[in-house]
This record gives structure tokens, C-alpha cells and sequence, in this order.
């Protein structure tokens, strides 16, 4: 069986911190044999940066996706094309910089990665469900563990991903909101869903930033600038337990982890 750490946003220097002291714990604690994280907002919440990117991978991530803040950074733009371990999500236009799939031998078994982006109440890009049937035939005889990020805000579309890939995909796991959803779940078909994972990053939060001028925002309905911080830094994220043969899921669990601050 391998045992895939599936993590949510990881959320400026609070959740990088998180990674640092307690991801080599959560791995050994659960026995996982990858790890996955999404890194869109690891570097002040937009992007990422060589040096950050550098960080996440000493703490323990093997294989990093992204979404739509990955454009926000150049350095983090300039790693899609020179950086093996590095996606952006596959449904933006062929021309930009990156990939949005990859293949790596873990324990000498092959896993895919895919990351898609949803479109409702998000920026414009090509239909995740068409350009997921389209890398799923592209995977063919070159992995059967293949595990799914959908960036999305829609809890309907990211429910409907996940029923179109059942069966298709070992895991499809949603990010973006920061927020878990309490609906881990193997679908009839053999395929780990969660609606959201969750984030690494300070719960003491809203979605990873600060909570005064989020709060004096709806107050007012007038601009705030948002900070990235907040206190009480956690790990959270979805575990999933596959079987290398059929590549359909046989065990889940939601992760949660507080990790002591510095």
C-alpha cells in the first residue's frame, strides 16, 4: 500500500514555520510514503520564491502544486519551467510557463500528480473536466496512483470533479478555500475525495490573514490592505492509503495537526 500526505495551502512564513518543526513528525506519525503540498501563497501569501521553495522541500513536501496566486511572484513563475517538482495547474493555455502534471517513482512505484483549476468565481482558463480526460489518457500504462489537486472555490464544481474522476484517479483532493471540509470520503468508484483540505498556516486567522483588517473590512465595505500571520500554526491536510496495484483507495483520514510555535 502507499500512504499519500496530501497538504493543503501552505500560508507565508506561519505555515512554512509549521512545515519546518512538525512535517518530518506528521510523516513519520503517519507513515507516508509522499507528500503533497499546494505552495500558491507560501511567500507572503502570492507566489513563491526560490529561497521559500528551497524551505518547503527541506521540511519534507516531495511534490508541490499551485493555483491561480502561483502568477503572482516572477521568481516563482521562472521556477514552473526550470523546476521538476513544481506545477501549475494543467487547464491554463499550453504557452505559459510550467506543466501541470508529473510522474515520480516513490518506493520504485510510479505516482501521478495532476493540479486543475476550477472556473466558477474564478479566473478564466480551459474546462478542467475535458483537460482532465485528456491527461488521464496521456498517463496510460505510466502510473496507476494518480492523485489530483483541484484549485477551486466551488464547492459544487470541486463535488463534481470528483464524481467525474471516480474510479479514474486515486485521490482528488480541493484547495484554495484554506478552509477543511468535514467530507473525506472513498467514492463508489475507489477514488479519496475532500472537498478542501484545509492549509498550513496560523488558525488564529481568516483563511491565513490577519483577523483586525478582515474584520474592519466587512465592517466598513471600504479597502484594507490584508496580512498574512495570526497565531495557533497547524498542518492540515488529507491522508490517503492506496493499493499500488488498482490504484483505488482503500483508506482516509483528515489531518489535523497543531504544531508548537517558535
Amino acid at each position: 500500500m502507499m500512504r499519500a500526505l496530501l497538504l493543503g495551502d501552505v500560508l507565508s512564513s506561519v505555515g512554512r514555520g509549521a512545515l519546518r518543526r512538525g512535517l518530518a513528525s506528521t510523516r513519520e506519525k503517519y507513515r507516508a510514503d509522499l507528500c503533497v503540498a499546494n505552495v500558491e501563497n507560501s511567500a507572503g501569501m502570492f507566489g513563491i520564491t526560490r529561497k521559500v521553495k528551497d524551505e518547503i522541500s527541506r521540511a519534507g513536501v516531495d511534490i508541490m502544486t499551485s493555483g491561480n496566486h502561483i502568477w503572482d511572484n516572477s521568481q516563482g513563475v521562472e521556477l514552473l519551467d526550470t523546476d521538476q517538482d513544481i506545477l501549475r495547474p494543467a487547464n491554463y493555455p499550453p504557452d505559459v510557463p510550467g506543466r501541470g502534471y508529473l510522474v515520480k517513482e516513490f518506493n520504485g512505484v510510479p505516482v501521478a500528480v495532476v493540479n486543475l483549476q476550477g472556473r466558477t468565481f474564478m479566473p478564466p482558463t480551459d474546462c478542467p473536466f475535458r483537460k482532465a480526460d485528456q491527461i488521464l489518457e496521456e498517463l496510460k500504462g505510466q502510473a496507476r496512483i494518480i492523485i489530483v489537486d483541484f484549485h477551486a472555490e466551488a464547492t459544487s464544481e470541486k463535488l463534481a470533479l470528483g464524481f467525474y474522476l471516480d474510479g479514474r484517479a486515486s485521490v482528488v483532493a480541493g484547495t484554495h478555500t484554506h478552509v477543511p471540509t468535514a467530507d473525506e470520503r472513498i467514492l463508489e468508484g475507489g477514488t479519496a475525495y475532500q472537498t478542501d483540505i484545509g492549509m498550513a498556516g496560523p488558525l488564529d486567522s481568516v483563511i491565513g490573514m490577519k483577523k483586525k483588517n478582515v474584520i474592519r473590512k466587512f465592517l466598513t465595505g471600504t479597502r484594507h490592505r490584508f496580512n498574512a500571520g495570526g497565531a495557533d500554526p497547524v498542518i492540515q491536510g488529507l491522508l490517503a492509503e492506496i493499493d499500488e496495484d488498482s490504484g483505488r483507495a482503500t483508506d482516509l483520514l483528515r489531518v489535523f495537526e497543531r504544531i508548537e510555535e517558535d
